[in-house]
């Protein structure tokens, strides 16, 4: 193993990416990326985790120099709120949520509702609805408005389908991910033992329950697309096939 991937392989340890779930959850595809287990709980092994890993952040990395879009995705309560900001930090698309069915197979739908979010908020803000509306019309309005902004605040930019998603839990995350692969989108996947790799294009393997592992794999994406947009190790992004609305 080389010093630069026993480094990788000792940062990972330490945030904790080697633990899996118990060996009964574990999913087939899995098996090779398992090293052993421990009183019934998986342990990853981490120098298969390590090379998968780099592989996947040179795939960000291209994404970030060609101008790409990803959408992160995480609904857990937990990674929330690193799913918020690591997508506020490179000003990407996110949803930290549930995620509603439909949102990239029926996405011509769904920017119909952002518009409308967008529409209403303005007229709240500029005064136009106390002018139109009764006081008990705008209370329901603002109702409308707050389910509105809970479902897509994180997708009033994501004006067209993504180039790429990047899922924390691609197991909790399974309709997306289904979603993503109906229309062949890359899906970037942090996932753990009970996950199926086969649904994953660019896979990060390790513990996708824990906080502290989840920001760490975060962090790299986030630093390797903002290198890629600086110009820093331009790769070439292979051609996807053309993606289109569905009705």
């Amino acid at each position: 193993m080389s010093d630069k991937n026993s480094s990788l392989v000792d940062s990972l340890f330490k945030a904790g990416a080697h633990f899996g779930f118990s060996r009964s959850r574990r999913h087939a595809t899995m098996k090779e990326y398992v090293f052993g287990s421990k009183n019934k709980t998986d342990i990853l092994d981490l120098t298969k985790t390590a090379p998968l890993l780099e592989k996947t952040l040179t795939f960000v990395n291209g994404l970030g120099a060609h101008g790409k879009t990803m959408l992160f995705i995480g609904g857990k309560p937990e990674i929330q709120e690193c799913v918020r900001k690591a997508a506020e930090d490179t000003g990407m698309p996110y949803v930290a949520g549930r995620w509603l069915g439909g949102t990239l197979t029926n996405f011509s739908e769904i920017k119909k509702r952002i518009k409308r979010m967008v529409e209403l908020t303005a007229d709240r803000e500029s005064g136009a609805l106390a002018k139109k509306y009764t006081k008990r019309e705008r209370v329901m309005i603002d109702r409308e408005i707050a389910r509105l902004e809970g479902n897509f605040t994180g997708l009033i930019s994501m004006d067209k389908l993504p180039d790429a998603l990047v899922v924390v839990d691609t197991r909790c995350e399974s309709i997306p991910v289904r979603e993503a692969n109906n229309l062949g989108i890359p899906v970037i996947g942090i996932l753990n033992s009970d996950s199926d790799l086969s649904v994953v294009t660019h896979p990060i393997i390790g513990n996708d329950a824990s906080r502290m592992s989840v920001q760490f794999f975060i962090d790299a994406i986030v630093e390797a697309f903002k290198e890629g947009r600086k110009g820093v190790v331009i790769k070439e992004i292979p051609e996807q096939k053309e993606k289109t609305d569905a009705s």
